[in-house]
This record gives structure tokens, C-alpha cells and sequence, in this order.
């Protein structure tokens, strides 16, 4: 037994080295100046197309975030996501933890535009690496320099969709899914801070509301008002397929109203509540919750590290449409 975790820890170690060297070439070959000659407009691009979704609809901001997340944790920010099912494979975006992404069409909106203005120039990873900082500014969020530079990844495949972090992760199984990422306990804490956005349906949480486990028939960790009334649009069963609930309580704007409602017991998910359950993350969780610009110099930086990982593969490309490998 003491072998094997050895091997195990070993393993890890390896891989943690691998990621972070991974992120140091990265970090090498990316640039906040890359399209400076060879595209000068295209952050205004991308921004204007987020401004004009974001009038006709509120919920841009948190989906694009979440699309920007889902897209780096699984081949590294490479725009993966946003490739279409073919008749030989369904792509990340049909699996069942990313079918209730939304908004593809604005990444879609932004491409046309910059292929209308910098042909074969800008890639759909980068588009979307810089739409996630835009929206996170128009909701009211930190600013920061997007590195640029990334390539797009030619496979896309449902079945990897397996490696995303599930709602109901504990913090040690969270942190483990962000080692192999090549982030840190503390990433893990201040990235978790994109849930002050947006909202989750009920198949996400119903686990907490209904036989938790034996001893209790709802998550003790909730406040019990919360835990009535997430019950009361959640039932058991449920037939309404749109039922759920916000993540925190200004789920359009980008503050640290996710952190105040965990000291509250009012996390959502149970991966969520976890942060202050657990010993090690819990006075990251306080901190934030009373210093909002601790947590966005903290989430500033996070998205940053995030950013570089895993950009450049030797496959990669520069995406015509982002929804399909060029021909």
C-alpha cells in the first residue's frame, strides 16, 4: 500500500511539473501586443459584439464566462468547445455536462467580423479568451490584459467532457482536478469566484435537497431558509426542465456577493459550499467576502495563469469558423 502511494505521488509530481512547464512555454509564446501589427482592432471588435449581445441579452456575460472555463479545462484553451458535432463524433459541446451552454453565436459574430477585417488573423481561442475578460468588465468585474497568440485545437471529443470539475466535488477532489491543470488551491478558490455569475438548473443540485444520505434528507451545510427555498422551485420530481436557481444574489454583476452567501450557507452547489466548509479554503472564502478587490486582484490573476494553459498544440490551427476544422 505505501508503494503505491508513492507511485501516486510521484506520478502527480510529474504531472505538476509537466503542467508547469507547459505553462511557462506558454506563457513564452503568448503576448498581450500579438495582434498589434497583424490585427490593431480586434479587442474593440470583440468588444463591441459583446456590448451589443449583452443589451438584447443579460445572460451573455455568465455564459460566456462559463463557455471560456469549459473550454480551458479540458484540452487547454484552445477553442475546442466551440467545434460542432460531424456524423463521426460528438463534440464537447453535445456531452451532458456542456449542453446547456449557450451563446456560441456571439463568438460566431465576433470571427465573421475580424475574418471580414484580418482574414486567417485571429483565432477562435483567443476570441474567446478575450470575450471572457470583456464580459467579466461589463458586468462590473477587473481588467486585465488578455495574452493572445493561441491556437485552435482540432479535436473536439464528448467523452473527455469526463475531466470537468461536477458540482458536487468535494474541495479535495476539486483541487485535483485543478493540479492536473497546472493551478494551485488558491486558483481554485478565486476562479470558483465566476459563480457570481450566472444559473444553474436544478439537475445541478437537487442531490442536496432530496435523501442527501442517511442521516440527513437535505445537505446539513446549507442554511435551512436557503435549503426551503431552493426546495420550493426544485421539487421531487420536478417537471419543469427550466427550473433552478442564481448563483448569488446579483447574478448579472461580477462582485463578491458568491463568497458572502457561502459564509451564509447559501452555496448553490455543493462543490461551492464546500470552500467554507473545508479548514483549507475557508479563510480564502472570509477573505474574499469582505475585501471585493482582494478577490478581483486574486481572480485577475488566476484568469491569467488559466489562460495559459495547454494553447499550442502540433495540430493546431487558425480556425475560418470557429464551429468546424478547416477543410
Amino acid at each position: 500500500m505505501a508503494m503505491i502511494i508513492k507511485v501516486f505521488a510521484l506520478l502527480l509530481c510529474i504531472c505538476i511539473c509537466n503542467n508547469a512547464m507547459q505553462r511557462a512555454e506558454a506563457s513564452l509564446s503568448l503576448s498581450k501586443d500579438h495582434y498589434k501589427q497583424t490585427c490593431p482592432n480586434a479587442e474593440n471588435v470583440i468588444r463591441e459584439t459583446i456590448r451589443n449581445a449583452t443589451s438584447f441579452d443579460p445572460k451573455i456575460p455568465a455564459r460566456i464566462l462559463r463557455m471560456h472555463f469549459h473550454d480551458c479545462f479540458i484540452r487547454g484553451c484552445d477553442g475546442s468547445v466551440l467545434l460542432d458535432s460531424t456524423a463521426n463524433n460528438t463534440a464537447e459541446k453535445d456531452a451532458p455536462p456542456n449542453v446547456s451552454l449557450r451563446a456560441f453565436y456571439v463568438i460566431d459574430d465576433a470571427k465573421a467580423r475580424l475574418e471580414s477585417l484580418c482574414p486567417q488573423t485571429v483565432s477562435c481561442a483567443d476570441i474567446l479568451a478575450i470575450a471572457a475578460r470583456d464580459v467579466v468588465v461589463l458586468a462590473g468585474g477587473p481588467n486585465w490584459d488578455v495574452l493572445k497568440g493561441r491556437k485552435d485545437g482540432v479535436i473536439s471529443s464528448a467523452s473527455e467532457t469526463r475531466n470537468l470539475p461536477a458540482p458536487s466535488f468535494n474541495v479535495s477532489q476539486l483541487l485535483q482536478s485543478f493540479i492536473l491543470r497546472g493551478l494551485s488551491l488558491h486558483d481554485l478558490v478565486a476562479l470558483s469566484g465566476g459563480h457570481t455569475l450566472g444559473f444553474s438548473h436544478c439537475s445541478s443540485f437537487s442531490s442536496r435537497l432530496h435523501k442527501f444520505n442517511a442521516t440527513h434528507s437535505m445537505d446539513p451545510s446549507m442554511q435551512p431558509q436557503f435549503a426551503q427555498s431552493l426546495l420550493s422551485v426544485c421539487p421531487n420530481p420536478t417537471t419543469n426542465r427550466s427550473a433552478g436557481a442564481f448563483l448569488d444574489s446579483t447574478s448579472t454583476g461580477f462582485d463578491n456577493a458568491y463568497f458572502k452567501r457561502l459564509v451564509e450557507g447559501k452555496g448553490v452547489f455543493g462543490s461551492d459550499q464546500a470552500l467554507f466548509t473545508e479548514n483549507k479554503t475557508k479563510t480564502m472564502v472570509k477573505t474574499f467576502a469582505k475585501d471585493e478587490n482582494a478577490f478581483f486582484r486574486a481572480f485577475r490573476r488566476s484568469m491569467l495563469k488559466m489562460g495559459s494553459v495547454g494553447v499550442h498544440t502540433s495540430d493546431s490551427q487558425i480556425r475560418l469558423n470557429c464551429r468546424k476544422v478547416n477543410s
